[in-house]
């Protein structure tokens, strides 16, 4: 619980009597590797922190195709955040893809920190902006770059994503054949 605390500490000031609130409607919880979070088709109905593993968001293409949108870690907030406010289905699934251990925080409990806490709105419109900022930094660059750029921005971006994400969830993330992206690490090292 304390990592969330930190974390939301970044972005605005809590008291004791707050930090106690939140923790204690908070709800901890696993989810195995492999396993779907949530699937594309239904309503989001809480926002999680992850504390531990790595979960991708990924949806499938009009040929069926299943791709990979981005991967979530450690210390990140991860909501459908337009499926969530706008209380419509989801077109993403999300899997853990390690053992994760993450934060709930439920529509009621945010409803309620909402009305309890004096500032918590701000704390979360400016946890939402970093995440749209975050995702358009990513985004972004990927258009102009060939694979290898990609592949090695990524490296320099997530250092520590590389070797615990299967290559070929990877390469999908990348847009790329698992073939391709072996031959652009074979031809790096």
């Amino acid at each position: 619980m304390e990592t969330l605390i930190n974390y939301l500490l970044q972005f605005g000031n809590l008291n004791r009597q707050q930090i106690g609130l939140i923790s204690s409607k908070a709800v901890i919880k696993e989810i195995k590797k492999d396993e779907y979070y949530h699937e594309a088709g239904k309503i989001p109905c809480e926002v999680i922190f992850l504390t531990d593993g790595i979960m991708r968001v990924c949806y499938y293409n009009n040929k069926g195709d299943e791709l990979t949108k981005y991967f979530i870690d450690e210390n990140n907030f991860l909501a459908d955040i337009n499926s969530y406010n706008q209380q419509i289905p989801s077109t993403e699934y999300v899997q853990a893809i390690t053992d994760c251990k993450y934060i709930v925080l439920s529509r009621p409990v945010m409803r309620e920190l909402s009305l309890t806490i004096i500032g918590w709105d701000e704390i979360i419109a400016k946890i939402t902006a970093k995440g749209l900022s975050d995702k358009i930094n990513r985004i972004s660059p990927m258009m102009a770059e060939d694979a290898t750029e990609r592949y090695l921005n990524f490296l320099n971006n997530y250092p520590g994503l590389a070797n615990r994400i299967p290559l070929s969830y990877l390469a999908s993330y990348l847009g790329i054949t698992p073939s391709s992206l072996s031959r652009i690490r074979k031809n790096i090292r």
